[in-house]
């Protein structure tokens, strides 16, 4: 995958995490892509290390399931550390 392909593999994968993760976060679409992209590489390790399994094509399934399960490890994280001094 190229520079643009990891970029709106990013946005995509971080979007999703958001819809799923509702809340108040910080970032707008700049946050977005750096957590999705930084959640396929999240993704990726935790698939090749608890499933056995690697970051495929990027139109492959579980190139995007890795990617989101990535970016809502990668939000968890962040809302666990941040969280309670947004308060």
């Amino acid at each position: 995958m190229g520079i643009i392909g990891w970029i709106v593999l990013g946005l995509i994968a971080g979007v999703i995490a958001k819809i799923l993760m509702p809340g108040k976060d910080p970032g707008g679409c700049i946050i977005t892509i750096l957590l999705g992209i930084g959640g396929a590489f999240v993704g990726g390790w935790v698939g090749k290390t608890l499933f056995h399994t690697d970051i495929g094509t990027f139109f492959d399934l579980r190139t995007w399931g890795l990617a989101v399960l990535g970016a809502l490890i990668i939000l968890v994280g962040y809302r666990m550390i941040f969280g309670s001094r947004r308060d």
